[in-house]
């Protein structure tokens, strides 16, 4: 609606509102009690709707008649029916909070459009618990802003980011050498991996740890996951060879499978706490040798960005730990 328009109907509720104020000077509250009533059809439907009681809106509409000099319902059967002099406010009363209406979905659009989205990318290996630590921070920045997260593979996120349709990247590694994208890899620190598992798959265990693990019915990371060839290595060198039940590149998939007593499972320390309180689940042990680094990949080589600069900050500074 143009501006022209918009000041004509400005004009003609002004010229209304003084129409319906020769006789007294007029009560907008005593207005919108008798547009719910025409609207709604009766007093009772009304009250339901304002939250006030039948009696109140009676003596508003007896207060708003006494204003105008005109009787607006007449009584039809057991419910109201408008006078002409009623129809005839009423238009007025429409287009007064119809604009009214206009005005507060403008208002509550502009504010919408004020709060921009941040697009962040989180790779399908990297711990859901862990990922919303490390962007949470950003929601707490004093300006307005709306989080919109895409999980998937880090190569096909990578390429969202080189076209702009996403702003960051939170990866398990580095950004690949042979990728022609134009960001930056951000470390943001690392964690070491603690072994989880059901309570009643737990107490199976036997022995000390690691050597408990020897045999013991385990959930791998996927062939894609930064940390599986770490403990690959580790295993090797610990003479431990567990019974691999399964393999996951999603790090949520692999926990539900834990939890629900399947195997046990890697994840890293630094949400340890977290882990148990969300799935009920044991800690077995700490492999302090095995380390998951994480990245925030952004096109900034100087980070600018309010929102990563929160994030990379409060994961150097609260979440991990650097070497």
């Amino acid at each position: 609606m143009d501006t022209s328009y918009k000041s004509n109907i400005i004009n003609r509720n002004i010229e209304k509102i003084e129409y319906m104020t020769v006789a007294g000077t007029l009560n907008f509250k005593h207005l919108r009690y008798f547009w719910a009533v025409a609207r709604s059809g009766s007093i009772a439907r009304a009250s339901g709707q304002l939250h006030v009681t039948p009696q109140s809106i009676s003596g508003q509409l007896a207060e708003l008649e006494g204003s105008l000099g005109i009787e607006l319902f007449r009584r039809a059967g057991r419910g109201l029916e408008l006078t002409e002099g009623g129809r005839r406010i009423l238009g007025y009363a429409d287009e007064i909070f119809g604009l009214e209406l206009e005005l507060l979905g403008a208002a509550r659009g502009a504010a919408a459009r004020a709060a921009a989205p941040y697009r962040v990318g989180i790779a399908d290996s990297v711990t859901k618990s862990l990922a919303w630590r490390v962007v949470e921070p950003a929601l707490r920045l004093d300006v307005p802003l709306r989080l919109v997260c895409r999980e998937g593979r880090l190569a096909a996120l990578l390429a969202d980011l080189a076209v702009h349709r996403l702003d960051i990247v939170i990866a398990d590694r580095p950004m690949p050498s042979d990728l022609n994208v134009r960001a930056y890899d951000h470390r943001l620190g690392a964690s070491d991996l603690t072994i989880f598992g059901a309570a009643a798959l737990v107490a199976k265990l036997r022995g000390d740890f690691p050597a408990m693990l020897d045999g013991a019915q385990f959930l791998m990371p996927g062939e894609g996951v930064a940390i599986r060839r770490g403990l690959e290595q580790w295993f090797d060198a610990a003479r431990i060879r567990p019974r691999i039940v399964g393999e996951f590149d999603d790090s949520a998939l692999m926990k539900a499978f834990g939890a629900a007593g399947a195997g046990i499972f890697p994840a890293p320390t630094a949400i340890s706490a977290t882990l148990e309180r969300m799935y009920g689940v044991r800690n077995v042990g700490s492999i302090d040798d095995v380390h998951e680094t994480y990245y925030a990949v952004s096109p900034e080589r100087k980070i600018t960005h309010p929102a990563v600069l929160r994030i990379t900050e409060t994961a150097r500074n609260r979440m991990f730990r650097e070497e």
